[in-house]
């Protein structure tokens, strides 16, 4: 669902009370780690890009949480730590079914290869 939110502390107002940790556990992890990345709202969810192109983004859909992973080589190389139930994977995306399904552990180990990360953006 995309927000009309303005800003990413707008957006965090929003979200459902049973997301809001999980999301705004997202934001710091992606402030923490994502030096050099400009946080904004676009496509109606908080994203982090830079160089103008974003590689990261989070949103609260209806059925799930979604973290967007877009460097595809950072997707392909930790694909294998995601397979697990309640967890479904598209070409940039993780779709979690409910927030305690998030490793906060291998989302920081995905931001961090996303900063080292040259390779294609999807």
């Amino acid at each position: 669902m995309q927000s009309s939110a303005k800003t990413v502390p707008a957006y965090l107002k929003e979200v459902p009370a049973e997301r809001k940790a999980a999301l705004t556990k997202l934001r710091a992890l992606c402030r923490e780690h994502l030096k050099g990345f400009k946080e904004s709202m676009q496509y109606g969810m908080p994203s982090y890009h830079r160089n103008g192109i974003a590689e990261v983004g989070f949103a609260s859909q209806k059925h799930f949480i979604a973290l967007y992973i877009l460097r595809t080589d950072v997707m392909r190389s930790h694909r294998y730590l995601l397979n697990i139930p309640g967890v479904t994977l598209g070409k940039g995306c993780i779709r979690y079914s409910k927030p305690e399904k998030i490793d906060f552990d291998v989302v920081e180990k995905m931001l961090r290869a996303t900063v080292e990360s040259t390779g294609e953006v999807c």
